[in-house]
């Protein structure tokens, strides 16, 4: 059993976090826009892998990224990030793809008494029910009721990697029924902006199809020649 767990806590990371991911997340434009439009608007590849999957209909969240790794079934990790994490945190979790419950109703009612948004884990969970009656968002590879060892500490806040995406403290993560993106926290801002521009292109786009335009033609994908 890893003894000295606060080793593994990245402290530094929280200090001078931008303001843009931090005290200031527009969320309900970053919910409007959504994960699609933020991907394509973002060129990064900033989703997470397409296995993480929202536990219950209608679960959304933004907030800011407390990442963890667990070992294998174990999750000590996540009992620790609970004393780490910070009101509006979100907690991002590389749990191996390990089917088993690494989350349930109990770790939920202690998240929420800290203020933490949501969780998104690469592993299972359980409590499907109870985690939709508290309202509270999961995103996760699986639900399984196997249970977890609590032996490994794993790591609180360090950097982690899930699919093509590198998780940093203070990113910006937005989940919805499309998926899961995180934004590096220094460009949430300007991805904010792009995501606004494509929005209202989109909604050009909308209208001249209601009149009757073919999107070869509003996306100028006709090839040269035909009509």
């Amino acid at each position: 059993m890893t003894t000295a767990a606060s080793e593994n806590v990245d402290t530094a990371a929280s200090e001078n976090m931008d303001t843009a991911a931090s005290g200031d997340i527009d969320t309900a434009a970053f919910l409007r826009l959504g994960t699609a439009t933020l991907y394509e608007a973002s060129k990064l590849d900033c989703f997470l892998p397409p296995r993480i999957r929202p536990v219950w209909p209608g679960a959304a969240v933004v907030g800011r990224a407390l990442p963890v790794a667990t070992a294998p079934a174990d999750n000590l990790p996540l009992h620790l990030a609970l004393e780490v994490a910070e009101p509006g945190d979100v907690l991002v979790v590389d749990g191996r793809q390990e089917a088993c419950g690494y989350w349930g109703e109990v770790l939920t009612a202690a998240a929420r008494a800290r203020g933490i948004v949501g969780l998104v884990i690469d592993g299972g969970v359980r409590d499907v029910d109870r985690l939709r009656e508290r309202g509270f968002p999961v995103f996760s590879s699986g639900v399984a009721v196997r249970t977890t060892v609590k032996d490994d500490a794993g790591t609180v806040g360090v950097p982690i990697t899930l699919g093509a995406a590198t998780v940093s403290r203070g990113d910006l993560v937005v989940a919805d029924a499309d998926g899961v993106v995180v934004i590096p926290r220094a460009l949430v801002a300007s991805v904010l902006e792009r995501g606004k521009a494509r929005e209202a292109a989109e909604a050009g786009y909308l209208s001249r199809i209601a009149g009757g335009e073919l999107t070869l033609d509003i996306y100028g994908f006709r090839p040269t020649g035909t009509d």
